[in-house]
């Protein structure tokens, strides 16, 4: 397969790897011990394209391919994966009014998406209902006088303190209900987040045609502390019908659609963290003297970087392959198992690859003075994530049994 770039391609890189010098990589330690969501780097990087990759052309003006949304992505997370995981959030939970809604809900709530920056939260995941979404208890009720009304509680919320909008999947008539479907709630302009606040406390939203969001305390993680994440509870809620995305009964299958088209900018979430982690490894390696002489000059040494290279090689691969893939052709059963696998593959090997740039830095790699911590921190979060690792062996299992059924 032909890996090279086309020259719109090689400029999105270019263009992302200079911010990523410029406005990531200066701050990113000192960012990540205060635990701050930093808005500033969020609007810069709205403004240079780097968000809102899946709002259609209809609406935004120009289309962003698969692989160049997965480049895009991958330099990002060069710099933080919690920068690239907020900003992938907005396109988690907007891909599926882009896919499933109609034109004019295209046009009402992607629209502000293009015009200012914002964000999106997608949810999805509840406290009794993470991988096993038909036992999820959010769910909408029809009204006498028309619309309906939502009630539920989220959690693990990317982006939520901060949210413009919530996209979210809930069960239709009753908690215990067979069919799932797929609302937008828009935050009212009068109780959007101010650009330049620091939430650090719960908050409510008050709905003006009824009902109220509950937002958490955003949670303290172990890595991730530039993502936003908090609890979302939603409180007789008044849906009008023009916010149910396409058949309201049709959820789980959205749901399906919308990880996968997330799956390539996840695992190109990876893909990043784990070049970030082999270049520091190799710097250090080149610079550390033990014996008189750089450590990287022993033949141990230069076995494990080459194997970090090789891995991160063939993670890069893997990944690319399904973006082009999925640039080509429609969603297939052979594409959705390797969809998952390069997901599956590229989270394991950056969660190996950090361990591994630890070691490598031995004791100083274990203070903060050094990133591969925090990058090995943040790389855990990718076999939980969008799908654990064993939900991911999972589908990919049974789609190789029923090929051979």
């Amino acid at each position: 397969m032909d890996f090279r770039l086309s020259d719109t391609q090689q400029g999105y890189v270019d263009t992302v790897k200079k911010f990523v010098k410029n406005e990531i990589s200066p701050s990113v330690m000192a960012l990540d011990k205060k635990h701050e969501f930093p808005r500033n780097i969020f609007d810069k990087a709205w403004e240079l394209g780097f968000m809102n990759l899946c709002i259609p052309e209809s609406v935004k003006g120009y289309e962003v391919d698969v692989v160049s949304s997965a480049l895009i992505i991958k330099e990002l997370s060069y710099g933080d994966t919690g920068i690239s995981t907020s900003a992938m959030c907005n396109d988690l939970a907007n891909s599926v009014i882009a896919q499933h809604g109609s034109d004019e809900q295209r046009e009402r709530f992607l629209k502000p998406f293009v015009e200012k920056p914002a964000f999106a939260s997608f949810c999805l995941t509840e406290p009794g209902a993470g991988s096993d979404n038909s036992s999820m208890t959010t769910f909408i009720k029809k009204r006498e006088q028309g619309g309906y009304v939502l009630n539920g509680a989220k959690c693990f919320i990317t982006n939520a303190s901060y949210a413009d909008q919530f996209s979210v999947f809930c069960k239709v008539g009753k908690p215990s209900g067979s069919f799932m479907g797929c609302v937008i709630v828009p935050c009212p302009p009068e109780m959007k987040v101010a650009p330049d606040a620091k939430i650090r406390e719960s908050r409510e939203i008050t709905m003006p045609g009824g009902g109220k969001i509950v937002i958490g305390k955003p949670e303290e993680k172990l890595g991730q502390t530039l993502s936003n994440t908090a609890t979302v509870t939603f409180e007789d809620v008044i849906i009008g019908d023009d916010q149910v995305i396409g058949d309201r009964r049709r959820g789980f299958q959205y749901v399906i659609d919308v990880l996968d088209y997330a799956r390539p900018m996840v695992a190109a979430i990876a893909v990043g963290l784990a070049k970030r982690a082999f270049d520091v490894t190799l710097e250090y390696t080149r610079e550390r003297k033990q014996f008189g002489q750089a450590i990287g000059e022993f033949q141990l040494m230069q076995g494990k970087v080459a194997d970090m290279y090789s891995t991160w090689q063939a993670t890069r691969a893997y990944v690319y392959a399904v973006g082009r893939a999925c640039d080509v052709s429609d969603y297939s059963r052979t594409l959705r198992k390797d969809a998952a696998g390069a997901i599956l593959y590229s989270a394991e090997k950056a969660t190996w690859m950090a361990g591994e740039a630890i070691q490598t830095l031995g004791g100083v790699g274990y203070t903060n003075e050094y990133p591969v911590g925090r990058l090995w921190r943040d790389a855990k979060l990718y076999e939980i994530g969008a799908g654990t690792s064993e939900i991911r062996r999972m589908l990919i299992g049974r789609e190789l049994f029923a090929e051979t059924a």
